[in-house]
C-alpha cells in the first residue's frame, strides 16, 4: 500500500508543480503565490510520501489532496486534476489494504 500511495503522491507533486507556470502566464496569478502555493504543496507531496511509514501521514496525504482540488479555483484545470489524483488515492489505498490482507498462497 505505501508504494502504491508514495507514487501517487509523488507524480501529484510533479503535476502541482508543472501548474505553476500555467497558473502564471495562462491565469496571471502572481508568481510569488503562485510559487510558494504550488511549490509548497509540491514538496509537501513528496515528503508525505516518504512518511508513509506513519499511519497519520495517509490522513496528511488526503487532506493534501483536497488542498490540490482547492488550487482549482486558480487554475481550473486543477479541479479535474485534483479529482483524478484524489480518485487514485483513494484506490491505491482500497487496493494496498485488500492485498495486505489477502491470504498467502
Amino acid at each position: 500500500m505505501r508504494r502504491l500511495c508514495a507514487v501517487t503522491l509523488v507524480l501529484q507533486a510533479v503535476v502541482t508543480a508543472l501548474s505553476i507556470p500555467v497558473a502564471i502566464t495562462v491565469v496571471h496569478a502572481d508568481g510569488t503565490a503562485a510559487g510558494i502555493v504550488g511549490g509548497g504543496l509540491a514538496l509537501a507531496g513528496v515528503i508525505i510520501a516518504g512518511l508513509l511509514r506513519y499511519r497519520w501521514a495517509y490522513v496528511a496525504g488526503s487532506v493534501l489532496q483536497i488542498l490540490v482540488i482547492a488550487t482549482g479555483f486558480v487554475v481550473t484545470t486543477m479541479f479535474f486534476l485534483g479529482v483524478i489524483f484524489a480518485a487514485l488515492w483513494i484506490t491505491a489505498i482500497w487496493l494496498g489494504r485488500r492485498v495486505e490482507n489477502a491470504p498467502a498462497r
